[in-house]
């Protein structure tokens, strides 16, 4: 039954890109396709929720669906429709638009076979296929000179990425002898004895895949520059593509905690990446750039979730951004309009007495929160919600009529009431074992616990304290991205050299230069 499910929900996938491919199609009848494929998708999409909730789905050789699985599926199923329903209006007109929705409907299609394959051969096939066909999108516009230094850097980050993912599969199979995913997580899960060289080898190889997927520090830079792609390209990728990375860690995760160096290199590289990304995203002007590094600091946090073992709070906080960023970058213009509209705004700094009451309505709700579920584990986590809840009270604490304390306390109790039911079903269906999962104050804890202090401390001088000559320097640097895109880039071109298109400004100037040197030698 599974294979049925997962062959039906491909095969609608590959009609719709069929259909839509064809550059006679009217915006009418793609509108037609894409409700019908809306219809044949959630349709397996919904059967597969209710095979597996009578524990009628089992694993095949090949596919497999459980909780993680068709959770992300189903955010593919939502948003591949969103994406094709604004991009008929978006490219309406657009010579290669059969291209686009062709090259795009095969990404969602190789995307669904990672999430749902159950056969390393398989899973580093389509993981292969979505980075060749994104590429194709990434060069939608080819004579945009940053929309091609992005591609081909990150055409090079990927096939680095997938000889790593590559490795790491071979480590597997040479370690165990089990080619099913299933299998595989199955058996670290209940392994108890050392690990050998080839399975940490392996741990390693599969964090430094998900750092890279991520966008994570210092390999971040074409995630920033491929905005100069079409806004559903930009909404796909920040939205689903580079999730990738959290889901594979979530899958080989039985695997990547038991061994240190790969757990702790996602705790350093992504941690640090959360801190500075999100400082560097509050000294943007660019509203495309400042969503480019939120992702980049939000990818961050969420693979630090995953090596402290909170899966729950990691496929929340997946399925969460994703709605988030691909909403933000669909309504851009909205938001546009909303941030230049606080930005004029005459904003006070919040009075001292203001924060304090703030911090301390937020820790009793947090707490409360907290011994409602009976959270047993890392305070970090409970202290980066302590510290965004105060700054969402303290900054709306400004009205000065009494009635709205109430009403902004009322909203911050159900948003934390939300958040914690959510993270409370989740943690009581997906299955990890209790030693993998980092205790209160311990190394990984504090780890993070000092990022979210740092973090909420810079922040408030970013902000309140931009007068001082020390954060005056230290908002520039952090505006030039701390340079290391440009370091990159160089290393990048010195690796592999790369042909930029010339824009039509440059194009004039050297046939002006060429005309006037054509005069002189006359």
């Amino acid at each position: 039954m599974t294979n049925v499910l997962v062959v039906l929900l491909l095969l609608h996938f590959l009609t719709a890109a069929s259909f839509m491919g064809k550059s006679t199609r009217t915006n009418t009848s793609l509108l037609r396709a894409t409700n019908v494929f809306a219809l044949g998708v959630a349709a397996c999409v919904i059967a597969a929720w209710g095979l597996w909730a009578t524990a009628k789905l089992t694993a095949s050789t090949w596919f497999e669906m459980n909780f993680l699985r068709l959770s992300v599926v189903s955010l593919i199923s939502f948003m591949s429709f969103i994406l094709l329903r604004y991009s008929i209006h978006y490219l309406a007109g657009e010579k290669h638009r059969n291209r686009y929705f062709r090259y795009l409907l095969i990404t969602l299609l190789s995307v669904t076979v990672v999430v749902l394959s159950n056969h390393l051969a398989l899973f580093w096939l389509a993981w292969v296929g979505i980075s060749l066909s994104l590429h194709r999108l990434l060069l939608f516009y080819p004579n945009r000179p940053r929309a091609a230094l992005a591609a081909h850097k990150k055409f090079i980050l990927a096939r680095l990425a997938e000889s790593a993912l590559l490795g790491a599969f071979i480590c597997l199979y040479l370690s165990t002898g089990m080619l099913q995913l299933s299998d595989i997580s199955a058996y670290y899960s209940a392994h108890t004895g050392a690990l050998s060289t080839l399975e940490q080898v392996a741990a390693c190889l599969l964090a430094l895949v998900a750092l890279i997927k991520c966008a994570q520090l210092p390999v971040h830079g074409w995630l920033m520059q491929v905005v100069e792609s079409p806004t559903p390209v930009s909404a796909l990728l920040h939205a689903g593509i580079i999730n990738l990375g959290g889901f594979l860690v979530m899958t080989f995760g039985p695997l990547i905690l038991r061994v240190d160096a790969a757990k702790w290199l996602l705790l350093i590289v992504a941690g640090i990446t959360t801190l500075l990304a999100a400082l560097i995203m509050t000294t943007r002007i660019s509203l495309k750039v400042r969503l480019a590094w939120s992702t980049c600091a939000q990818m961050g946090l969420m693979l630090v979730e995953c090596a402290l073992g909170l899966y729950e709070l990691a496929l929340l906080h997946l399925l969460a951004h994703s709605a988030y960023k691909a909403h933000a970058f669909l309504n851009a213009s909205q938001w546009l309009y909303e941030d230049l509209t606080r930005r004029m705004s005459n904003q006070t700094e919040p009075p001292l007495w203001q924060w304090l009451v703030a911090l301390c309505g937020a820790l009793a709700l947090t707490y409360a929160a907290a011994v409602v579920i009976a959270y047993q584990g890392p305070v970090s986590i409970w202290a980066l919600m302590v510290g965004a809840l105060t700054v969402w009270l303290a900054l709306r604490f400004e009205a000065q009529v009494a009635s709205s304390y109430f009403r902004i306390i009322a909203i911050a109790v159900l948003l934390l009431a939300a958040y914690s039911l959510q993270k409370w079903v989740f943690h009581s269906v997906i299955v990890l074992p209790s030693e993998l999962r980092a205790q209160a104050l311990s190394p990984a804890d504090l780890w993070l616990l000092g990022i979210v202090v740092t973090l909420v401390v810079v922040n408030y001088l970013l902000y309140y304290r931009a007068q001082l000559p020390s954060i005056q320097k230290l908002s520039r640097v952090l505006y030039a991205g701390l340079y290391l895109d440009e370091w990159m880039t160089r290393l990048t071109i010195f690796i592999w050299p790369v042909h930029l298109p010339r824009t039509k400004k440059q194009k004039h100037l050297a046939m002006h230069r060429y005309a006037a040197g054509h005069e002189e030698q006359k």
